[in-house]
């Protein structure tokens, strides 16, 4: 058997080929506080905690009040009344997902249930909607990328169940008008949920800033929920986001219980029944040891380098901003003839990871940052006009027209595995015997991606992740053999 230490350095070698978490590189996936101290906190924490189950408050009261103190935390940054109660979920996805769950639940008379959402709202709806019987009725956002109030209001009917605003919106970085959204759900007598899970720990210090900040909170009639991660803008570890309600009675049909059995009687107010204490702790000494002063500074530091990196692709040649970041999130398209997947390409050979978004109804595709208060402004702005400039000298990813026709006629819902071999290995996502990897650009990959119908899309990455999730013939990267291999 391998010691600890040898473990621990196995660790480490698996870790080599992952993205920094830490230095404001980064700029999707993780968000850094740059408090080396603090995340040596949360850590302890969570270790401390690793053990201890949610599952049972009565067992592990310490995590009912770590839980507690954050929600009353929060309810200060979301104008929360007095009624105000939460629940910290696994991440944005669970708490969006239980916002529809609830939001279902609490009209049983509803047979055909649906929820009223723009364009630009996150995928976890589309997933709640999937998971949970829900329809999706999707409204075009205007061309201020923001949801189009009055539209959703018409989308409204007898089977609307729950309206979603975003503050901000995560392709676009710009907040919906939730003040006329939420007007228009309360006139029919239906919920309105806000997705600030990117936002909600950074638009509350914005308008303490001095910044201009659009209503989103418990401060608007009609918003019944409101959601925001801890694991974003609070900086705290992976994975915790807290799903709030402006009073009791909405968040109770959430829950879950169920006595018809010979067992427990089970009671879960997320989509989990275990829970960790882990994630709750690091995030209790992650709010605990920043505070209130402390993320006003790194809200300052964040919007800071947002403004330069904003400022910087303004008046850079050949690339324009999609709308003006209203929180940390700036996306931007070319300008001209060149190529973003090559941008972002050029981006990571220097050290920063930039998230590619792919076109969408007519919208080109952009490429996306979400800005820590680590990150530096002044370099990432460097090292993209950099990248423009080499960028520019590639030329664009050219996919063959023949190929492009292909990829528009073929049906994703009757492709087979020998389909699916072929499309990933002409994205290069595979070879000819079907083993897969990444090449080393990604360019000619998103190129072809972004040629393809959204459902072919999903279907070649479902294909992608599902090849990539096989299990070796032994584990740990050991050789053959071991004491079960003969059966002894």
């Amino acid at each position: 058997m391998p010691t600890p230490d040898e473990i621990r350095a196995r660790l480490e070698a698996l870790r080599e080929g992952d993205l920094p978490v830490h230095g404001g590189r980064t700029l999707a996936y993780v968000y850094d506080a740059g408090l080396a101290e603090v995340d040596a906190l949360a850590r302890d924490a969570v270790a401390a905690f690793a053990g201890s189950n949610g599952l049972d408050p009565t067992a592990f009261p310490s995590l009912l009040t770590m839980e507690n103190d954050l929600v009353a935390f929060a309810r200060e940054l979301v104008d929360g009344p007095d009624t105000m109660v939460g629940t910290i979920t696994s991440g944005g996805t669970e708490s969006c997902l239980l916002a529809v769950l609830g939001a279902r639940d609490a009209r049983p008379e509803v047979t055909d249930p649906s929820i009223v959402v723009a364009d630009t709202v996150h995928a976890a709806f589309h997933k709640a909607g999937h998971a949970f019987g829900v329809r999706v009725v999707v409204v075009p956002t205007g061309a201020d990328h923001r949801a189009d109030a009055a539209a959703m209001a018409a989308a409204i009917d007898d089977t609307t169940v729950l309206v979603v605003a975003s503050a901000p919106s995560y392709a676009h970085g710009v907040v919906d008008p939730v003040p006329a959204i939420a007007a228009a759900a309360a006139a029919r007598g239906v919920r309105c949920h806000v997705d600030s899970c990117i936002g909600g720990w950074v638009l509350p210090y914005a308008a303490r800033l001095g910044r201009p900040v659009a209503p989103w909170t418990f401060a608007v009639e009609g918003v019944t929920s409101i959601s925001a991660d801890l694991h974003k803008y609070a900086y705290a570890p992976k994975g915790a986001s807290l799903l709030l309600h402006r009073e009791p009675a909405l968040r109770r049909p959430q829950y879950f219980a169920h006595a018809g059995w010979p067992g427990y009687t089970m009671l879960n107010p997320t989509l989990q029944s275990t829970r960790s204490g882990g994630p709750v702790a690091g995030a209790w000494a992650t709010v605990r040891a920043i505070g209130h002063d402390g993320y006003l500074d790194l809200t300052r530091r964040a919007l800071a380098a947002t403004d330069t990196v904003a400022a910087g692709i303004d008046a850079l040649d050949g690339l324009a901003l999609v709308a003006a970041p209203e929180s940390t999130l700036v996306a931007a398209t070319a300008d001209g003839p060149l190529d973003v997947f090559t941008v972002c390409d050029e981006m990571a050979e220097r050290g920063w990871f930039v998230q590619p978004q792919l076109s969408y109804d007519g919208q080109p595709p952009s490429l996306h940052v979400a800005i820590s208060a680590a990150t530096d402004g002044a370099a990432f702005v460097a090292a993209l006009a950099e990248a423009v400039a080499a960028a520019r000298d590639a030329g664009p990813v050219v996919v063959d027209p023949g190929v492009a026709d292909l990829l528009r006629s073929i049906d994703a819902a009757t492709l087979g595995d020998d389909e699916f071999d072929m499309l990933l290995a002409a994205g290069g996502l595979a070879d000819g015997d079907g083993d897969l990897g990444l090449p080393e650009r990604m360019a000619p990959v998103n190129a072809l991606l972004d040629v393809a119908p959204p459902a072919l899309r999903e279907a070649v990455l479902v294909a992608f992740l599902d090849r990539l999730a096989r299990p070796p013939a032994t584990p740990f990267g050991e050789a053959p053999g071991g004491p079960f291999a003969t059966g002894t």
